[in-house]
């Protein structure tokens, strides 16, 4: 199996963009130190749900700050990018990281950039399955060209090549995402916002849909995500999360813009935290081991990834990756 931290630079009141980005990458050291496996960076774009704008530029960072882990982007939004850009970037950092790059690949949501980056809401609601196969024909060909709805280009050599096969990991929040990866046999990364028996569900629709397609399910590294906050107990734990996990989702999440003149509605700040409270491992170690053993078990997905922000603080991020490291990474490994 293999744990590793979900990073999203979250922008916390009080703490300036260049605090929370310098936080993070210490963040993503202290995690290799830790002994988790992986560091994973997400992307947002205007708003201060995350300040980090490109995943890809910042793992190229940690990936120069780090030996040993292997660092990916969780995830690079497709919907407001150029796919083979993206493979240029991730066959580069692909070679100069010896193989620690990972790709992750969302489709994203219909917000403001989609108008700034000027892709446009048909990228994001029609155009995710040509963008990612573009994606995939460039880390997999040493030529490609285009002749699609959204992309037309002639013939060109895909310079450098990665120093593997890359197949990246796709973000899926629904079942027309689920679908398309199955189709693909790509692995899928499952968000924080949904418990076990919601993934485990999602997780028997990929199966039936990769079947149809002629994939095998067995030995696709699919990735859950959660989040983790350790304490003494798990009441401490709890009540620190419920208290800080508020001052960033409220305004973080009121930060989401849609391009258009749907309707948007945040969820609820606090029930929010108390959800991901619930669902996730937060609590004394013990408590902690016991939640991911049984996400394992009940999901099947032995790859889990958690954000591990959640106090609002550097210092107390950092000391939530090496009590993690310490006390409950030992449990969940031992009984695996």
């Amino acid at each position: 199996m293999r744990v590793g931290v979900f990073l999203v630079a979250a922008g916390f009141p009080g703490y300036g963009h260049g605090q929370v980005l310098s936080g993070a990458v210490d963040a993503a050291v202290a995690a290799e130190r830790a002994g988790f496996d992986d560091v994973w960076i997400a992307e947002h774009h205007f708003m201060s749900y995350g300040v980090c704008p490109s995943a890809a530029t910042l793992a190229a960072y940690v990936l120069g700050r780090t030996e040993r882990v292997e660092v990916g982007t969780a995830v690079s939004v497709l919907s407001s990018g150029h796919p083979i850009a993206l493979a240029e970037q991730a066959a580069l950092l692909d070679q100069v990281s010896g193989g620690r790059f990972r790709l992750g690949v969302g489709r994203g949501g219909p917000w403001v950039d989609l108008e700034v980056f000027g892709t446009g809401i048909d990228r994001f609601e029609n155009g995710f399955a040509e963008s990612l196969d573009l994606l995939l024909a460039a880390l997999t060909r040493d030529r490609v060209s285009a002749k699609g709805e959204t992309f037309r280009f002639r013939e060109v050599e895909m310079v450098p090549k990665p120093g593997r096969p890359m197949r990246p990991v796709i973000a899926s929040t629904s079942p027309g995402t689920v679908e398309v990866a199955a189709a693909r046999g790509l692995p899928m990364l499952l968000g924080m916002h949904i418990g076990d028996q919601d993934k485990a569900a999602m997780m028997e629709g990929y199966a039936g849909a990769a079947a149809a397609h002629g994939h095998d399910l067995t030995g696709i590294p699919h990735v859950a995500a959660g989040v983790a906050y350790v304490a003494d107990t798990t009441s401490e734990a709890v009540a620190t999360m419920k208290a800080a996990l508020p001052r960033w989702l409220e305004p973080g999440l009121a930060g989401y813009r849609p391009v258009d003149d749907r309707a948007y509605l945040p969820r609820d700040a606090h029930d929010y935290a108390d959800l991901l409270c619930r669902l996730h491992p937060v609590g004394s170690p013990g408590h902690c081991a016991e939640t991911m053993l049984a996400t394992i078990e009940r999901t099947g997905i032995r790859h889990l990834i958690f954000l591990v922000e959640g106090a609002g603080d550097p210092e107390l991020t950092r000391r939530n990756i090496t009590r993690l490291g310490a006390e409950v990474l030992p449990l969940v490994r031992a009984s695996c």
